[in-house]
């Protein structure tokens, strides 16, 4: 939708008398355009008797149709939009009429009567109610009866008290910290939710005031939060301005359009001055123009894609449209191919100096242009490049601002395939351009050495595709220094576009695509550049932009990055269409080439049911996601017969993990009121295999302890007879069933009775491994390395407070009598009898385990490699604690 204070259309100038000279009608006129898209359009046209009304009623309207956040609001918001609707549909009468209710809700018209009844409304379709009749209330149990939740009961019911129709505060607290809280979080800077918290949510979301009175949440209530704003899939800071926009222009994604004037195919679409306001509304921030002379007499420039039967627009009509559209949505810097009636500023750029940032060019055009020499104008180059897209302006591209001839065979003139012979550069076009000079691309080396950050190459599709995967490497580091523009190849006559991933993934800043069309490539854009506050400009990631850093692509590993495993398990569906159709679901990642590339899809429903299927199917693994803050989750739903229903594309660093309602978005990236999907997420660290069992016992503090025993005692048995009364001095461990450790890894298990319980330390951000195993892996000076190492010692184990173990020694350490704890019990290994040593036993030999494979690794080194394997996924601020034992620390 697009609000703008007049109207170009031809009657309503001659209506309202525009054109007279003193005619004050013109702005007191306000056009609201509406559509499914940027093509299909329809204008709503108003008259105000002042001026400021029409200013105040487009302020107003543009900030609601515009709001990231409402657009991405949680399910209760869309319901509340549905009652709304029902009420707005009030005849003269002032009733709501039930026949609306049935066309709302046309997939199932039986259920629609049914439910009218269970909430106790009129049903026929001839009657009407009263608005005070539909209720809230009344409203919410309709939808209840209508759209029944058998989902939401079983969560419910697992983590209920057994036949209690309530969750208590404490049960629901366990299943927001269990199941809504996402576990990459430190737990120190984002802590569990209070029971404070749990209460409020309740006194929030239960509907029964008695439950509510004593802390309990029925089903009803947990679905009502389920909808609520707690439970938004996406993480609503990251949809408000939330990057540095101070970085060089080079170091962003750019919003990019091509052909930006077309509304239909390459070849003989119909041109309109209104889709450039469509486009800069949407957030574009790169618009490309095609000026010709225009027919005799007057000759007055024209736009169109030449040699083409697609039709002529004036170029004045489309200047006025991204003056008038230019900074509705977004104050940073738009980039036009060809422009001369804004102001510009004069500086002139220099090799090695960067271009300036987004934010020190709010509210400037940016003319991409070619720089002519001053003087008589060139001669007009015949000869075609691949490069269709260039500006017709032709002369001495890529030279010096301060320069007055071409310097390099290679930037002499360039025109353009469907351009045709290309006019010249006059003075006045050719000092507007400074930042952005187009140049035919020679090779990354001359690039390198020319170092001149405001020269700008453009690539047809193929010709990118060829770069990445050839000479990635040099392509991302070329768009560290200077932008690149990618165009659609000119076989895709019907303005069909191509997936804009593979060329983000290299820092390719200028991606254009065909706006008039809505493929998937053009709703993942629409997606990605909905979020740091539709600004149309996305910092590109710190691989992509750091010069000391070098990034491929299609690498399969990245050391500095902590990898995400994702899972997503397709509970429901709501309202996915108005017909009684099977549906289904298709789930994918898009991101780098080395990211998981299956797609999962759900069965069809087992019945034709389009109001609530439920899918009981085994979640979706994503196992390795190598880049998640350059990776996106794409779900979509279509019908049995392949109709496209609803999608949802959302990069994975603003997912939030969790049950969630995805409210389903069309085929142009509008919100649809009623489809949605009800899914659980989980974000976490990715964790290869063999590592999986011990993260999992680490992930619970006491559980930590007892593989950290593991580790540095291979030999370890725990404490036979768990039924016993706990003796004192040993640790109280949970009896959790946990993978057994391989004896491959950590070697035969012998037993240990007890360890005093290390302190945990802040935990460390930003430590190099190797560096930090080295630290760790020497011993504490505060220890004796003599203590407990032998059983005859003089050495009084006690007297440390920190009780430890030689990884080498077989020998328990004397318990401490102040220590009050209860012995270890792990169901996951079968207890045997104890072997204690006593005082009046002569002392062993050798107290080390024999090894039962000569020349293997020891079971102690073996351990350290364990351990240093471990600190390696240990590095990020997921894990909040660190454990000392003999001098050695884990975590």
């Amino acid at each position: 939708m697009s609000v703008r204070s007049h109207q170009q259309h031809p009657k309503v100038r001659n209506v309202f008398n525009l054109d007279f000279p003193n005619s004050d009608h013109l702005v007191k006129t306000l056009t609201v355009v509406t559509g499914p898209d940027m093509v299909n359009l329809t204008y709503h046209n108003f008259f105000a008797y002042k001026e400021k009304v029409t200013q105040n009623w487009a302020a107003d309207i543009l900030s609601i149709a515009y709001n990231p956040s409402r657009n991405n609001a949680c399910r209760q918001v869309f319901m509340e939009k549905i009652q709304f609707k029902l009420h707005s549909s009030l005849s003269l009468a002032v009733f709501i009429s039930i026949l609306s209710i049935y066309k709302m809700f046309p997939a199932d018209k039986k259920r629609v009567e049914g439910a009218l009844a269970s909430a106790h409304l009129p049903k026929g379709k001839g009657d009407t109610m009263k608005p005070d009749v539909f209720t809230e209330a009344a409203f919410k149990l309709f939808l209840m009866s209508l759209c029944p939740r058998p989902e939401i009961y079983e969560i419910f019911t697992s983590y209920s008290a057994k036949a209690k129709p309530y969750m208590t505060k404490e049960s629901l607290a366990k299943f927001v910290n269990e199941k809504q809280r996402d576990s990459r979080l430190n737990e120190e800077l984002f802590p569990r939710f209070r029971p404070d918290q749990v209460k409020a949510l309740i006194e929030k979301y239960e509907p029964c005031s008695s439950n509510s009175n004593r802390g309990q949440i029925s089903p009803e209530g947990l679905l009502f939060y389920l909808m609520g704003p707690e439970t938004s899939v996406v993480i609503l800071d990251k949809l408000a301005k939330c990057q540095d926009m101070s970085q060089p222009l080079p170091h962003y994604l750019i919003k990019s359009s091509h052909n930006t004037y077309l509304t239909a195919g390459q070849f003989s679409g119909v041109s309109s001055p209104e889709m450039y306001r469509q486009c800069l509304l949407a957030g574009c921030r790169c618009l490309e123009l095609d000026c010709w002379k225009g027919k005799p007499p007057d000759e007055e420039p024209i736009i169109t894609h030449g040699f083409t039967m697609t039709t002529e627009i004036l170029f004045k009509d489309v200047i006025e449209a991204i003056a008038e559209s230019a900074f509705k949505t977004s104050q940073y810097p738009v980039i036009l191919s060809f422009e001369n009636h804004c102001v510009f500023s004069h500086e002139q750029m220099k090799p090695g100096l960067q271009i300036p940032s987004p934010a020190e060019l709010m509210g400037k055009i940016l003319i991409k242009n070619k720089k002519g020499s001053h003087g008589k104008p060139s001669q007009a180059c015949p000869k075609k490049t691949e490069e269709s897209e260039q500006p017709i302006v032709t002369a001495s591209a890529g030279q010096e601002p301060n320069q007055t001839g071409p310097t390099n065979p290679e930037d002499q003139c360039v025109t353009g395939g469907t351009a045709g012979q290309e006019v010249t550069a006059y003075e006045e076009m050719s000092a507007i351009v400074n930042y952005i000079q187009p140049t035919k691309f020679i090779s990354f080396d001359n690039s390198r050495k020319k170092n001149k950050s405001y020269l700008i190459s453009s690539f047809v599709e193929t010709k990118g595709e060829s770069m990445i995967s050839k000479t990635a490497v040099e392509f991302v580091e070329y768009n560290k220094r200077q932008m690149s523009r990618i165009y659609p190849k000119g076989t895709r006559m019907d303005s069909s576009n191509y997936s804009p991933q593979p060329f983000w993934n290299a820092g390719c800043q200028m991606v254009a695509l065909n706006y008039q069309t809505m493929d998937f490539p053009m709703q993942h854009n629409m997606s990605l550049f909905e979020f740091n506050g539709r600004t149309g400009y996305l910092l590109k990631h710190d691989l992509l932009r750091r010069s000391d850093k070098k990034f491929d692509p299609y690498c399969e590993r990245i050391d500095t990055i902590v990898a995400n495993t994702l899972t997503i398990k397709i509970y429901s569906g709501q309202f996915l269409s108005d017909k009684s159709v099977k549906t289904g679901v298709e789930v994918e990642i898009i991101g780098l080439p080395g990211d998981p590339k299956k797609k999962y899809r759900t069965r069809w429903s087992t019945t034709p049911n389009a109001i609530n299927p439920v899918w009981n199917e085994e979640p979706f693994v994503f196992e390795k996601i190598l880049l998640p803050d350059m990776a996106s989750l794409r779900v979509v739903v279509h019908e049995e017969g392949g109709k496209f229903l609803g999608h949802r594309i959302i990069p994975i660093e603003a997912l939030q993990s969790g049950f969630q309602h995805i409210c389903l978005r069309s085929e142009s990236n509008m919100p649809l009121t009623l489809p949605a999907l009800f899914v659980y997420i989980e974000v976490k660290d990715y964790i290869p295999a063999a590592f999986a069992g011990t993260v999992q016992l680490l992930s619970v503090p006491i559980s930590r302890k007892r593989i950290l025993i593991c580790m540095l005692m291979p030999n370890l048995e725990p404490e036979p007879n768990m039924d016993s009364p706990s003796p004192a001095n040993t640790i109280s461990v949970e009896a959790e069933p946990v993978p057994i450790i391989q004896p491959s890894v950590v070697g035969p298990i012998q037993s240990v009775e007890h360890v005093t319980e290390p302190e945990a330390r802040p935990n460390t951000p930003d430590v190099d491994p190797e560096a930090a195993l080295a630290t760790e892996l020497t011993p504490d000076p505060k220890v004796d390395s003599t203590t407990c190492t032998d059983p005859n010692s003089n050495v009084d184990p006690t007297s440390n407070v920190d009780s430890t173990l030689d990884v080498n020694s077989n020998v328990v350490p004397t318990p401490d009598p102040d220590v009050e704890s209860t012995p270890v019990a792990d169901p996951a290994i079968a207890p045997v009898p104890p072997s204690e040593p006593s005082s009046s036993d002569p002392a062993p030999e050798d107290s080390t385990p024999p090894d039962d494979n000569e020349g293997n690794t020891s079971d102690s080194s073996m351990s350290r490699i364990y351990l240093k394997q471990l600190h390696a996924y240990s590095t990020s601020q997921k894990f909040g604690h660190t454990y000392t034992f003999k001098g050695f620390s884990l975590f």
